[in-house]
């Protein structure tokens, strides 16, 4: 299981619209609207390195709006 959580950052006015889109991309867990550099974070779990690339270089970076992400994976201490 690769656990990984993405920092992704929306055009003015359009952050709602890509919340909802986050929402349904395959493999996310959890997302939540926040304040700071970033705009929304998704959480994000997946069976795969491959799918993981699939689920933010494919659909995520993809939807309209999205200007900019910066994932960070889980690693196991």
């Amino acid at each position: 299981m690769v656990k990984a959580y993405s920092l992704i950052s929306a055009e003015p006015g359009k952050t709602t619209d890509v919340f909802k889109r986050i929402k349904s991309v395959d493999g996310v867990r959890g997302v939540e609207a926040v304040a700071g550099p970033y705009d929304i974070v998704a959480r994000i779990e997946v069976d795969s390195l491959e799918r993981l690339t699939k689920a933010v270089f494919g659909e995520i970076r993809g939807i309209p709006g999205v200007t900019n992400t910066t994932t960070l994976i889980v690693v196991e201490l």
